[in-house]
C-alpha cells in the first residue's frame, strides 16, 4: 500500500479512501471487513424533575394531613368529679347451730315446724334444687322452721344426701334465707333429718 509522508505502519496520514489504487482498495477492503467495530455502552439516562413535577409533589405534600402527635393530660386534666363513697354491702353470715333452747323448743313443737321435705328418692342434684326452692318459697310465706328429712343412708351409712345437705344450706345462695340448723330430735327422724330454722324476708 503507497502512503506519503510516513509509511503504512504509521497510524496518522493514511491515503483516503478517494486516492487508493484498485490494489490498495482490496487490501483495504479484506482488513476492514474482518475487524469487528466495538459495542458502545449507553449511559444510564438520568431525568431529573423539571419544574411542574417539583410543585405537584410540593402540592401533594402540603395536602396529605399529617398525624397529630398525642399529648399528656396536664395534672388537672381527664379527671373525672369525686364520687361519694357507696355503703358497703355486708352479707348475711353463713347458718350456725341452733341454740340448744330453741332445738329442744322445736322437738317438742312448743314452737311451730311449719313445712317439711322429704328428699328421698332424689338424685344429689335434684335434691339440692329441690331443697333450696323449698326453703326460698317456705321463706316468702313467712315461716321460721321446717323440718328437712335426708335419711341415713343404705346400711347405715352417710349418704349422698345427709352427707351434702350441710354444705347447701351453708352455700352463698341461701345465706339470706337459713340462719340455722340441727339435728332433729328421734321422733322426727333423729340423724336422718334436720331442724332448719328460716330468716325473716326484707322489707
Amino acid at each position: 500500500m503507497k502512503t506519503r509522508g510516513k509509511t503504512a505502519g504509521d497510524g496518522e496520514n493514511r491515503i483516503p479512501p478517494g486516492e487508493m489504487t484498485p490494489e490498495d482498495r482490496r487490501i483495504w477492503g479484506r482488513v476492514s471487513g474482518s475487524v469487528t467495530p466495538p459495542r458502545s455502552r449507553k449511559a444510564e439516562r438520568v431525568v431529573e424533575p423539571g419544574p411542574s413535577i417539583a410543585a405537584n409533589l410540593d402540592a401533594a405534600s402540603r395536602s396529605t394531613p399529617r398525624k397529630a402527635t398525642p399529648r399528656a393530660p396536664s395534672a388537672g386534666e381527664g379527671r373525672s368529679d369525686p364520687v361519694e363513697a357507696r355503703p358497703r354491702i355486708v352479707g348475711r353470715s353463713a347458718p350456725e347451730e341452733l341454740e340448744p333452747r330453741r332445738q329442744r323448743r322445736l322437738s317438742r313443737e312448743r314452737d311451730p315446724i311449719d313445712g317439711r321435705i322429704d328428699l328421698h328418692g332424689f338424685s344429689r342434684f335434684e335434691a339440692e334444687d329441690q331443697l333450696r326452692a323449698f326453703l326460698t318459697a317456705g321463706q316468702a310465706r313467712g315461716w321460721t322452721a321446717v323440718l328437712v328429712i335426708t335419711g341415713q343412708g343404705r346400711r347405715g351409712g352417710t349418704g349422698v344426701i345427709r352427707g351434702s345437705v350441710h354444705d347447701w344450706l351453708a352455700a352463698p345462695a341461701l345465706r339470706s334465707v337459713v340462719s340455722g340448723f340441727a339435728p332433729a330430735a328421734r321422733r322426727h327422724g333423729g340423724d336422718g333429718a334436720l331442724y332448719v330454722t328460716l330468716r325473716r324476708r326484707p322489707g
